[in-house]
């Protein structure tokens, strides 16, 4: 009787330690899984951040091929691909994340993004036709101003980018294309406001300081706007103010502006001696 009672025990604390064994195992591999999918959710912002992008391509490429069921992993392929420049490969690979189950508003948006990159606007605005109007971001309006700019639906597009201004801390880039809406269409003032706004949230953003001073010389005023500049980019908006001057017939301002360029500049601007040496030929 005590020796069966002594096996039962034994068996019992056997057992016992055996489930013991079987729960640690069991935690020991859930701690693990953890750290990497913490290690993975890491390396893609690493990726996607600071990485080379033709090495996040390939890193993607791989990672996405073997757990081809992961949208996370077809998302960050997409991005790494538009982050490339490798437009057309990364509107096919947004299409590929569109089409998962488990897709979503935001998803369209990036792949109408990425179309519109590759050139089929056509496409990119039948995808954003699709997105419900209650998703509401600044990402979505941006483009929906772009397509009607495209669409020369002016009412549309200036609600549209109206929309996007509201919705971002960080508009200048908007408001910069907005204001080329505006000079495309012959509203210059219009379009030498918003380009001053751009200015204001960004003095770093060149392109609307050029776009400023087209707005300007198209209403012939030859005056070098009030914002930060470099001594270079002084030079080259100095050319920019004088070809356009040249266009329209101010020819004696034109060569004025460009000799300005040519001296401001402090080391030698070949565009504009060239821009000045063809109009002494010409004349």
């Amino acid at each position: 009787m005590r020796h069966s009672t002594l096996v039962m025990l034994c068996l019992g604390s056997a057992m016992a330690l055996s489930a013991c064994q079987k729960a640690g195992e069991t935690d020991v591999d859930r701690a693990i899984q953890s750290v990497n999918a913490i290690e993975d959710n890491d390396m893609s912002d690493v990726m996607l951040t600071v990485a080379d992008p033709n090495e996040a391509v390939n890193y993607f490429k791989r990672t996405s091929a073997e757990h081809p069921d992961r949208i996370d992993l077809q998302r960050n392929l997409a991005k790494s691909l538009v982050r490339s420049k490798q437009n057309t490969e990364a509107a096919a690979a947004w299409g590929k994340v569109v089409a998962h189950s488990e897709s979503t508003s935001e998803d369209k948006v990036d792949y109408a993004d990425a179309l519109i990159r590759a050139g089929n606007w056509e496409k990119a605005e039948a995808m954003l036709d699709s997105v419900p109007p209650t998703y509401e971001t600044f990402d979505r309006y941006k483009l929906e101003a772009m397509i009607a700019d495209g669409n020369k639906e002016w009412k549309k597009a200036d609600s549209f980018y109206e929309t996007a201004v509201g919705l971002t801390t960080r508009p200048s880039s908007t408001l910069n294309n907005w204001g080329y809406s505006k000079l495309t269409r012959g509203e210059y003032r219009e379009a030498e406001r918003l380009f001053g706004e751009a200015i204001q949230y960004d003095p770093k953003l060149f392109t609307a300081k050029n776009n400023l001073v087209l707005a300007r010389g198209a209403q012939r005023n030859y005056q070098m706007p009030i914002v930060d500049m470099t001594q270079v980019e002084r030079a080259q908006l100095l050319h920019t103010l004088a070809l356009t001057a040249i266009k329209q017939g101010d020819v004696t301002m034109g060569r004025s502006l460009l000799q300005d360029a040519i001296d401001t500049h402090p080391q030698h601007f070949d565009a504009a001696v060239h821009s000045l040496n063809a109009l002494d030929a010409a004349n």
